[in-house]
Parts: C-alpha cells; structure tokens; sequence
C-alpha cells in the first residue's frame, strides 16, 4: 500500500524538507532567554552603572510588590499565580515583561475577538431539542446539568438518536476511517493536530485525491506546530494541486505574537454530515503501531452516526473559517444526519477554547468526579494537575469511590513524565489506583464511570490541553459503547503495573528530582 499511494505522487514530503521545532518558540524557551538577557544587563549594570545600584534595585523591589499584589489578586488559576510569582522571583525585571507578553492581549487580541465573535455568531446555529434536554433530565438531573453547562461555553446541544462506536485502538480507527472515507459523496473535513508522512496518512491522501477529483468538497486542516516538525511550509500548496483545500492554524511566528502558544489540539474528521470520527488518533504512522516509537501505542477513538455529528460539522466550520468573516454554516449543517434512531442513551460533542473564561474541559471532567457513585477509571498519556482537579480526584477517592488511573509505562516525553510522577505521592494517600502501561505508551483520553457515563476525546490531564489547547470531546449517557469503554479498561489494566509506596521509592532520584524542578514552572511548559 505504500509503494502504491508514492507510485501515485501522493507522497509529498521530500525527505530533508522537514523543520525542527524550535523550543525557543515556547514560553518556557522565551522565559529563559529573558533570564540570559537579565544577566546580560545585570553584569553591565554592576560594571558600568555602579552608582545608580541603589535606585535600580529599589526601582526593582518596587515593581515587584506591584506585579505580586496585582498576581494575587488576578483571575488566573492559583497554580499558575505560584508559578509567576516563582518567575517574578528569578528575573524581576524581565518576568514583568514576559508576564505582560504572554497573560496580555499582545499579538492574541485579534484572534480572541475573532473567536468570541465567531462563538456569538453561532450559539444558535444548532437548535437545542427540548424533548431531548427534558427526557435526559428524567434520566439524571445531575447529568443534564452538566449538558447545559456545555451548551453555556457554545453551541453544543444534548442529543439523542447517535449510535456511538468505540475503537480501542488506533489500528480499529484506521480501518473503519477509509471505509467511511470511500463512500464520502459530498464533503470531508479533516482537523488534526499531527499530519505526518508513511501509510497512514497516505493511505487517507490517496483516498482524498481521488475524491476531490470527482467534486466531493475536501478540507483539511492541521496544527502549525507541524510546519516545524514534521512538513515544511508549502504544504498547503501542495495539496492544492491535489484539489484539496487545506489550512494550517496559528503558524509559529516567533516573538510576534503569543497565539502560537495556543495550539489546535483537536482531531476531527466529519463525512457528510452525517459521521463524524474524534478521539487521540492523529495522522501518523506511530498511532497505528505502524512505526514503534515508545513500545506499543495505546490510543482511542469513537465515530458517531446521527444527529449528533452536527456539532463537529459545526466546530470544524468554526476552525475553518476563524481568519475569514464569511462562512456557509447553512450550507453543511442543513445536510441530512440520517438518524439512529434504535441508538441508546444520550450524547453531547463539545469543545474547549482557551480564550474565553470556561474552562470546559477540566470541568467536565470535575463533574463526573463530584457526580460518581461507583468507580472513575481514566487513561491519560498526562499527568499535570492543578490544584482543584487534584483536589476532585482526590475527594472522589476520599469519599469511597474507585478512581483508577492508567498512565504511560514507556514515556514520550521525559519532563512530563516526572512531573507526573510528582503527583503519585499525594494520589496513592487519598487511595486513588495508579497503574502504568508497561507494554508501552498509553495516549488515550478516557473517563468512563458507573458504567453509564463516559468521555472520549483530544482532552489530556495536563495544564497544555486544559488551559491553552483548543480541545474537543463526546459526553456519553447511557450509550451503547459505554460498556465496552469500561471492557476496555479492565482489558488494558491487565497489562498494567500497580504503582505502590513502595515502588515509588525505587524511581530514580533524577527523574523525582527533575519533577520537582519543573513542577515550579509547569503552567509555562
């Protein structure tokens, strides 16, 4: 198959063509810059302005008991404020300037605008179903509250008649994804945070050229991370010559703006309106365990038929059209859904935008902790918690219910692995269950509860998809795959290492001390 899709020309990537990601580009890289420069001007001072000392270290101490008292009493999460305060700290000076660039409205303005906008102009695009919304109140009012909750950040309805199918891995995914792909007729939308060259991706191109040459209105977007790690800059262009009409969110442009540390963390593919695919499943070969990178690769995903779909029709516009002022909502959203109608329970597509006040994805996740009675099993590839989902976790656990975590063996990430690990501590004492995947690497996003509620989608436990990542998920009630997330669960656990005080004690000392460290500066990383 492979041979095949380069034969065609499909395979577009050259090889030496690829950037590199630049960690200067992040804030974390920006931060330590600043503090090299501060040194700079700190040894110039000493030498040449030694006269002035005293009325720049009381200008200093001054500015930095404004920039404290203004901390503590802003809006920003209260681990993130530890953090500024440890940055005013270190580079007194130059962590004023960073804090202005980065919590500002410095190069993001015209993008926050774009996106309230856009949201106002579409809260009503999907009419809620006030049958739908009453009979889930029936079934459970705590659930329902959550659903309005949902609808509250955007237009994200409850709805029922969607059959949801669950794939476990990310090999299920791959093959049920061309299927549906072969028998798009009229449009395709593809929003990915990875696109990366090999099988996977060009199985999908070859499919999606041909498409495109017979009229179908394909459309594919990815993250501008992958400009510098893994294509180079006229990729769009290329695809263009395919008949594909491709986009690729927030470019990085260094020291310009700061949206690029907003990153477009969703995974989205929608056909006709009518199937819809989400999950942790990007385009490369690694999710598909066609390229082993970290051992064996755990991931997720689900593909919903109905009504359901309307809402990722609608998120993918709102992506879609977030630098233009125009976009034929109607057009695509008007499409028949085909409902399902011997479908089962309730369902609820939503997303996560980190520039307006909710944080919906945290909370969602909150709710089902504060709600559960029985058990909340999770699978993350993450482990970066603030303060109040700790505190949920650990309440969860405290009041009686199982909350079991599984957590990467082999990790992809060296940093936020021992972060991580600067959490089991405090988790294993409240009683919360921490396995680790020792086959390989877990990059699931999995909640499933009381055998009746779940969640599936792009959302980690980390500060980067909870606060800066545009996100994306399905709420379940009562559907039919519910049972066979939990399945899942138990099937994966047994693969698993229980992570006890005990063993805790034998992690290396650099890994835990590395963790400590970073833990000061995790909302930057």
């Amino acid at each position: 198959m492979q041979t095949d899709y380069k034969s065609k020309g499909l395979y577009l990537l050259k090889k030496g063509q690829k950037g590199m990601v630049h960690a200067i580009f992040s804030r974390f890289g920006l931060m330590l810059v600043l503090l090299v420069i501060q040194v700079v001007i700190l040894l110039g001072v000493f030498q040449w302005f030694e006269e002035f000392l005293p009325h720049f270290f009381g200008g200093t101490v001054l500015v930095s008991f404004v920039m404290v008292v203004g901390l503590l009493n802003s809006k920003i999460n209260p681990t993130a404020k530890i953090t500024w305060l440890i940055v005013l700290l270190l580079v007194p000076v130059f962590g004023v300037l960073l804090f202005l660039y980065t919590q500002g409205n410095f190069g993001h303005r015209v993008l926050k605008t774009r996106v309230n906008e856009m949201i106002t102009d579409t809260r009503n695009m999907i009419p809620q179903d006030g049958n739908v919304l009453e009979r889930f109140c029936a079934e459970n009012q705590g659930a329902a509250a959550l659903a309005r909750y949902v609808h509250r950040s955007g237009c994200y309805p409850v709805f029922d008649k969607t059959a949801v199918t669950y794939f476990p891995l990310g090999e299920d995914k791959f093959e049920e994804m061309l299927k549906q792909l072969e028998a798009a007729e009229h449009f395709i939308f593809m929003e990915y945070f990875i696109l990366d060259e090999g099988l996977m991706w060009g199985s999908v191109l070859e499919i999606l050229a041909r498409k495109a040459a017979r009229g179908v209105d394909v459309r594919v977007m990815y993250d501008g991370t992958c400009e510098f790690a893994l294509l180079p800059h006229d990729y769009p262009k290329r695809l263009k010559a395919l008949g594909i009409q491709c986009k690729i969110f927030a470019p990085v442009t260094p020291f310009v703006s700061t949206h690029y540390n907003y990153r477009d963390h969703r995974k989205i593919l929608v056909i006709d309106g009518h199937t819809a695919f989400t999950g942790g499943v990007n385009l490369a070969d690694e999710y598909i365990n066609r390229k082993v990178k970290f051992g064996h690769w755990k991931d997720t995903a689900v593909m919903l038929k109905g009504e359901a779909v309307r809402s990722f029709t609608l998120m993918f516009l709102q992506m879609w059209g977030i630098d233009e002022r125009e976009t034929d909502y109607a057009r695509f959203l008007s499409c028949p859904a085909f409902p399902a109608e011997k479908a089962k329970g309730f369902v609820v597509p939503y997303g996560d935008c980190p520039l307006d006040n909710d944080k919906v994805g945290e909370r969602v996740y909150m709710d089902i902790l504060n709600r559960s009675l029985e058990y909340v099993h999770i699978m993350t590839p993450y482990l970066i918690l603030d303060g109040e989902l700790e505190n949920a976790l650990k309440f969860a656990a405290e009041r009686g219910v199982e909350v079991s975590l599984i957590l990467p063996g082999i990790p992809d990430k060296k940093i936020p692995y021992a972060l991580a690990k600067t959490h089991y501590a405090s988790l294993l004492e409240s009683g919360i269950r921490i396995y680790e995947y020792t086959p390989g690497f877990v990059h699931a996003k999995v909640c499933v509860s009381d055998s009746r509620e779940a969640v599936v989608g792009t959302i980690n436990l980390d500060y980067r998809s909870l606060y800066h990542h545009f996100e994306c998920a399905v709420y379940m009630y009562g559907a039919d795959c519910v049972p066979g997330i939990e399945e899942d669960f138990q099937e994966t656990l047994a693969k698993c290492r229980q992570i006890s005080r005990e063993n805790l004690k034998d992690e290396k000392w650099s890994v835990m001390l590395t963790g400590y460290l970073m833990k000061a500066v995790a909302p930057l990383l």
